[in-house]
């Protein structure tokens, strides 16, 4: 099985809808993935990742189905009345947890630090986490010590657009790595594409493997066509 991860275009976030170069860049990734042999197509509920998704949807004849887990997160204290550090940002206190704390660099303790432990983030961390596990199951991809034992053989290759937030959350459970991690050192942009393959290593082991990270190089075509169109 081969998952391939978009985020959602450029955002009007107030209207939570894409920007006119936003509908841009995601009409040059409909047809980056023209090339994929896409058999599902899956989307956060939000506006603008379904946007997104709606011009690869509309280019393959595919239907858009939306996993509510995928919405993008919420960060902040989880006590009004004990604020966090820097508005409990999580993409900032990735990067002050892992600078300022380096017991915590590579760690899975990341979790008990204040800075996440307090943060309503988490909730969302718990509950993507055991619903991505739950939809991977579907895909006879079960969750096993961090990696995925395969229950029945399937190479379909899916699309699935979603967010920042959500999506770093994605990275860490599918790939097991901690959370500020993924934050601080794996940023990626707007339409951004990232693969992962889930290939078999044993019998039945799967090791998740990052096959392509935030390729962005069909969003140059963005770019070259609006300059055209302005011209």
């Amino acid at each position: 099985m081969r998952l391939i991860f978009v985020r959602h275009g450029e955002p009007d976030y107030a209207n939570d809808c894409l920007t006119e170069n936003g509908r841009l860049q995601a009409q040059c990734t409909a047809e980056r993935l023209q090339k994929e042999p896409l058999k599902a197509i899956y989307s956060s509920p939000m506006r603008r990742a379904v946007e997104t998704a709606s011009y690869t949807a509309k280019k393959l004849g595919l239907e858009i189905h939306q996993l509510d887990f995928m919405h993008e997160i919420n960060w902040g204290s989880a006590d009004p009345q004990n604020p966090l550090e820097y508005d409990g940002h999580i993409w900032t206190l990735g990067y002050q947890l892992l600078s300022e704390y380096p017991e915590f660099v590579g760690s899975p303790e990341w979790k008990y630090h204040h800075f996440f432990k307090d943060n309503v983030c988490m909730e969302y961390y718990d509950r993507l986490s055991n619903e991505v596990d739950f939809w991977l199951a579907q895909y006879g991809l079960v969750r096993k010590n961090g990696l995925y034992e395969r229950q029945r053989y399937c190479d379909d290759t899916v699309a699935l657009f979603a967010h920042g937030g959500s999506g770093a959350i994605f990275f860490s459970h599918v790939l097991n790595l901690p959370l500020p991690f993924v934050l601080t050192t794996m940023p990626y942009g707007v339409c951004s594409v990232s693969v992962i393959s889930f290939d078999t290593q044993t019998d039945k082991l799967i090791v998740p493997r990052l096959e392509l990270f935030n390729d962005m190089g069909h969003i140059e075509n963005a770019k070259k066509e609006k300059l055209h169109f302005e011209k």
